[in-house]
């Protein structure tokens, strides 16, 4: 015990020595260990430190209250839910139409001789340097002692009389405003003095203006209604104190019994066990804790992608710490030679990897400490809320910094063991001998490689687990890595139709297997995860492509507002005729039900609604319930029924499904056919939808009395009302008009009698409009004071292209590394060649090309591997996918809802340009680094004796 205590120490002072006296090669391999420990470190400190301990979530929430008692919106009804106060249910069951919805009494509910404060929100348009900004009012007494600690002051006061607000200080900088100066909200005459600015902890984004009770909401209310603008929708709840052991739970289950709903301080310091929840006791309602084998599965992710982690880490410091042998031959061949052994040996090169990989440990974490606290309040502005304390946890820095240590001794095993077979002669004299390539790691490599891909395979077609395809890739991946000595000789037959330099280079990397493969297996495993995410991040791209649903021709714009009839709608197409490159405007206007200030689906009394009429023999059996044929159909039926005509929901969607217009509609939407367009001409209705047409009529109904409508609908009845029906052509399937289904001609509204609004207009542009003309349409509607619903329609816009770019540039980066470290080993081991060639008279340059590639030659086998490899992780994950995509849609069929949606589209895309990339630019780019850093001369050194 003692001796081999002693033996170690020696080890560790060996290698200790010997990483300073190399100190570039030492800084290389301790960087290379210690960016991750930095990463993960800084990683872990963010996330314990945003997480919030009970104590702090309810200071944030309750200020210094005891509970928050709010209305869930049952009517009143009594409830359960949850300790958290996230879930409720009503305590009676109710059948589907029959649950309950109304306001509830919140004062009712609150505990005798308890003290409360009215929290109110609601939201608005105020006036700020810029023109209107869409803000949040809250109303709250910041002067009572329980709101102290839901918003932290930061410039000011808060306000304490009228007159007086204060604000977040993300709407001050939004509005270009400061403490100090004047807003008003829209619809209200009087100003407003900002008296200090605060931040919501957890909500540092939020547009917020706080004012005490009744200085916006109520009033802001009546003033709208007066003008018939919309009012805005007030929230209140109410802060409770009730003093000794705070609101306890069952309290929180008394005001239960009122139907009202308590998060309590005391309930989240100390929940009550789920036996004592009522709400878990109903079926189907749980704790909403992750099972076991959902664990299991995030684990078993987590570990594959750690262990992945390490082994491309391994893989690219293993072979420095072979440099690091190499250069100590003679040392260790003294050591042999005064008596030490093999395990001697081993034990001082994984001495080497204890010594780097500790202190990477040490630096990577304190690092990642001073990184996350210089970082705070970036991180903090990034996440949008503060954190509730700097939280390290020693154990599990600790266990990241064990990770250090582990891939250091890892990195230096396979080193470790070759150096110990060397013989003392071979050491002391520099020469190396002749080894065989291992004839079982090839057959090992082959195996797994097999068994991974079947794993995978088997996952994608017959499971719907990711674990299972996730770790049957990884398998497949260490498979290759292993057989990366056999296919690096594979290469080596290609350099036969080589010139003399890459032949060389080539050669030498076939010869050198041992310090060839680990660089090639590092590049494999840095390129395959690379290619694997870019190949399904392509492939996601081209399927939301494919389902991204555009609203308009790409450049076209539509600007929408039925406020007050219309008044404003002119003004506004001015505007974006003025600011935009408008090419064609087509004014349109809407139907209105009672008059023409009545806006769709409002609730003003006198106000009424239309639908387009469907014929009953053009209705689907399976919505419908007065259809001819319609009964309780079976799986197949509906299956069937699925693939019906009149089963076919539209896939585009309109505010409005019938405009009022002209055939310069048409051409905004680049309808161009002869047929609709001279109908439209003539006075004629277009119908899109073929199930509104019956015997060339199509019909609009109106509905005026909306209460008696929604009653006979929820029965299955058709809601009362007068249908007027217009001559309709129908337009081919071809043509879109992105969710409008009816096009009416002026004249023929007229004549029907029907109330017409102007709503706003359609605009093709000659080209997309750009930032700057935007923002000059935004300044001139918010000159006029207005709304202007505006919609630009850009097209799908990927961001994939720079995930594919940032992927490729890493990739890229560890893949030059990893093949420089391989050219430095090349190198050392090569100098006698190099030597040679000097002394025969070899021009200076062919150093230089030699190294350039020496270094290419490890980048381009590493990444035609990593290419290959890649690509097996993704198509499985996408089969997986396409297999639980087809399972739900089969499912939609087998319950009627087929036809709301299209079969799933799920490509498998492979991203040739960042393919082409790495294969051509990253080899490349690392020959030509190596080149350009390599000495073409260097001194001939005397023949050592022998």
């Amino acid at each position: 015990m003692n001796r081999w205590y002693h033996s170690w120490v020696a080890a560790v002072r060996i290698a200790r020595r010997d990483a300073w006296r190399f100190k570039g090669r030492s800084s290389l391999v301790l960087a290379m260990i210690a960016l991750p420990i930095l990463g993960v470190s800084a990683a872990d400190l963010t996330v314990r430190s945003a997480e919030l301990s009970a104590g702090q979530k309810m200071e944030r929430e309750l200020g210094a209250a005891d509970a928050r008692m709010s209305d869930p919106g049952m009517g009143g009804v009594p409830i359960h839910q949850s300790p958290d106060g996230l879930n409720n249910t009503p305590v009676k069951e109710y059948k589907d139409g029959e649950w309950p919805s109304g306001h509830g009494d919140i004062r009712a509910a609150i505990p005798e001789g308890a003290k409360t404060l009215k929290d109110s929100n609601g939201s608005g348009k105020l006036r700020t340097a810029h023109g209107l900004l869409n803000t949040v009012i809250h109303e709250l007494d910041t002067t009572d002692p329980m709101a102290r600690g839901i918003m932290t002051l930061d410039q000011g006061r808060f306000p304490d009389k009228a007159g007086e607000v204060a604000a977040s200080t993300h709407f001050l900088e939004t509005g270009g405003l400061k403490v100090g100066s004047i807003v008003t909200a829209r619809g209200l005459a009087t100003e407003y003095r900002i008296v200090g600015s605060y931040e919501l902890p957890d909500a540092l984004k939020s547009d917020e203006v706080l004012a005490p009770p009744g200085t916006f909401l109520a009033p802001l209310d009546k003033a709208l209604k007066a003008d018939g603008l919309p009012g805005t929708e007030t929230s209140s709840t109410y802060l409770g104190s009730v003093g000794g052991d705070g609101f306890t739970w069952n309290m929180v289950k008394e005001v239960n019994t009122r139907g009202v709903m308590a998060i309590s301080r005391a309930v989240a310091l100390a929940p009550p066990a789920d036996s004592e929840v009522p709400l878990f006791q109903h079926e189907g309602w749980s704790n909403y804790e992750q099972s076991a084998a959902s664990e299991a599965a995030a684990l078993a992710v987590v570990g594959t992608v750690v262990g992945l982690a390490i082994l491309e880490i391994c893989l690219l410091a293993g072979p420095a710490f072979a440099v690091g042998a190499r250069r100590s031959a003679r040392q260790l061949g003294l050591v042999g030679a005064n008596g030490g052994d093999r395990r001697h040996i081993r034990a001082i090169v994984l001495s080497g990897g204890l010594v780097i990989g500790f202190a990477a440990a040490v630096l990577g974490t304190a690092l990642g400490l001073l990184l996350t606290f210089a970082l705070r309040p970036v991180l903090e502005d990034y996440i949008g809320k503060r954190f509730g304390s700097f939280d390290v946890r020693p154990l599990e820095l600790l266990g990241i910094g064990l990770v250090a240590v582990l891939t250091g001794l890892l990195a230096a095993v396979v080193p470790a063991i070759t150096a110990s077979r060397q013989t003392v002669l071979a050491s002391l004299t520099g020469r190396r001998g002749v080894r065989r390539s291992s004839r079982v790691l090839p057959v090992i490599g082959l195996i797994a490689a097999g068994l991974g891909i079947t794993i995978t395979l088997y996952g994608a077609a017959a499971t719907d687990s990711v674990v299972i395809v996730a770790g049957g890739s990884a398998l497949a991946e260490l498979g290759i890595v292993a057989l990366t000595p056999a296919l690096v000789g594979l290469f080596g037959k290609t350099g036969r139709w080589l010139p003399l330099s890459p032949r060389l280079a080539l050669r030498d990397a076939v010869r050198n297997r041992g310090r060839t493969a680990p660089a090639v297996a590092a590049v494999l495993a840095a390129v395959a995860g690379t290619v694997a995410v870019a190949t399904y991040a392509a492939s996601d791209d081209v399927q939301q492509r494919a389902a991204y649903q555009a609203q308009l021709p790409h450049g076209a714009v539509t600007v929408l507002n039925s406020e007050g009839g219309g008044r404003d709608v002119p003004a506004l197409r001015a505007a974006v005729q003025k600011h935009f490159p408008v090419d064609v405007r087509a004014d349109v206007s809407r139907i209105a039900v009672g008059n023409a200030n009545c806006a769709p689906y409002s609730e003003v009394k006198g106000c009424g609604r239309y639908e387009i009429f469907t014929p009953k023999d053009n209705r689907c059996a399976l919505w419908f319930e007065d259809v001819p044929g319609s009964k309780q159909f079976t799986a197949d039926e509906r299956r069937k029924l699925a693939e019906d005509w009149r089963c076919k929901e539209p896939r585009s969607y309109s505010e409005y499904d019938v405009l009022v217009a002209d055939e310069k509609l048409l051409s905004v939407l680049a309808i161009d056919n002869p047929g609709v367009v001279n109908a439209l001409k003539s006075g004629k209705a277009i119908s899109f939808d073929s199930r509104n047409v019956e015997k060339g009529q199509v019909g609009i109904k109106l509905i005026t009395d909306t209460d008696k409508a929604e009653l006979m609908q929820a029965k299955g009845k058709d809601a009362p009302g007068e249908i007027k029906s217009f001559p309709v052509h129908q337009a081919p399937k071809s043509a879109t008009a992105y969710g409008v289904q009816i096009i009416l001609p002026e004249q023929a509204a007229k004549a029907a009698g029907l109330i017409t609004a102007p709503v706003g207009a359609y605009f093709s542009t000659d080209k997309l409009p750009d930032s700057t003309q935007q923002q000059k349409l935004d300044a001139a509607l918010d000159a006029l004071g207005v709304d202007g619903g505006l919609y630009v329609e850009k097209g799908y816009t990927s961001d994939n292209s720079i995930v594919l770019l940032a992927l490729t540039v890493f990739a890229g980066l560890v893949t030059i590394g990893a093949a420089g470290i391989a050219t430095g080993l090349a190198q050392t081991d090569a100098e006698p060649d190099l030597k040679t060639l000097a002394a025969v008279g070899a021009p200076p340059r062919v150093r230089r090309t030699l190294s350039g590639f020496q270094c290419g030659v490890v980048a381009a086998m590493g990444v035609v591997l990593g290419s290959a490899a890649g690509v097996l992780p993704a198509i499985g994950l996408r089969l997986t996918e396409e297999r639980q995509e087809m399972k739900w849609y089969q499912e939609a069929l087998d319950s009627g809802m087929g036809g709301l949606s299209d079969p799933p589209y799920i490509p498998i895309v492979i991203p040739w340009e960042t393919l082409a990339a790495l294969l051509v630019a990253v080899p490349v780019g690392a020959a030509l680094l190596a080149a350009l850093v390599t000495r073409s001369r260097t001194a001939v050194a005397r023949r050592a004796a022998g």
